[in-house]
């Protein structure tokens, strides 16, 4: 599974340096990387909040504020793109783009202020690149995998065939409009209640349960026979905190495995803190 050269914008005929940018709901990544024999070296890298769903379930819009926040992070992101002399570039945009009715304006701003091209991608795309993005991570010895993707503003939940782990076939997949800027803002914003916080649970369960249904996936849990594997900002920080760091850690985080109890634990221990 390949991401295809249409999306990749080529930037000049220098040595190859690849960049990929993904402005999502709540964050702002960016990642520069050099192709290598044994696959890529990070040569730079940033991530900013943004929140550019903020306020938008309420008013169908990108608020001024948010816009202001989402281009000043892509400036950075430009010049960061400029001094290394990127020669191919995947800049996309998902669901809070999707869903805005300034969505196409706001696009057309970010390429004349900072010189980006952003492309809106679909839900499935989303989901192609989520699978393309953890095939190292998947494990050979199963034959499925349930992959999640824990955004802004939605979530993909994809479930694959790992028969040939190299280009695992995707079963099922969906996208449910739940994401930890919409969550909140739905069930009282910053600081969550323990009756708020079992609100939004029930809110998502109902979906995941719709999902299982599906395609019978206890079934495949039950007998040992399917991974999950999980992927963000949501994820890294549950990993980071059943290892007790105090900053993360990419090279500890990456690929770190979980188990069940593990993430029962942690949850307690982050709904149980006060917020400050």
């Amino acid at each position: 599974m390949r991401v295809s050269d249409a999306y990749l914008r080529p930037v000049n005929h220098r040595p190859q340096i690849y960049s990929a940018l993904d402005l999502g709901t709540n964050n702002c990544r960016l990642l520069v990387a050099r192709p290598t024999r044994r696959g890529f070296r990070v040569v730079d890298a940033f991530s900013r909040i943004v929140r550019l769903g903020e306020g938008l379930g309420q008013t169908g819009r990108l608020s001024d504020a948010a816009m202001d926040r989402a281009i000043s992070a892509l400036r950075v992101c430009a010049r960061k793109m400029r001094r290394h002399r990127v020669s191919r570039t995947l800049n996309v945009a998902t669901e809070a783009c999707r869903l805005a009715e300034n969505g196409d304006a706001f696009i057309a701003r970010v390429r004349a202020e900072t010189g980006i091209e952003l492309t809106v991608i679909s839900t499935r795309e989303e989901a192609n690149f989520a699978v393309a993005g953890c095939l190292p991570l998947l494990d050979s010895q199963c034959g499925n995998a349930l992959v999640f993707d824990v955004g802004g503003g939605s979530t993909e939940l994809i479930w694959l065939d790992l028969a040939n782990v190299r280009d695992p076939e995707i079963i099922s997949w969906t996208s449910m409009r739940h994401g930890v800027v919409t969550l909140s803002e739905k069930h009282g914003g910053i600081e969550i209640s323990p009756s708020a916080y079992a609100a939004m649970v029930d809110d998502v369960a109902g979906q995941l349960r719709d999902f299982e249904l599906q395609n019978n996936l206890q079934r495949y849990f039950a007998r040992g026979g399917a991974q999950m594997l999980g992927m963000s900002g949501t994820v890294t920080t549950l990993a980071g905190v059943h290892m007790g760091l105090r900053r993360y850690d990419r090279s500890r985080v990456d690929g770190a495995w979980m188990m069940l109890q593990d993430l029962r634990d942690v949850s307690r221990k982050i709904t149980a803190m006060q917020h400050r």
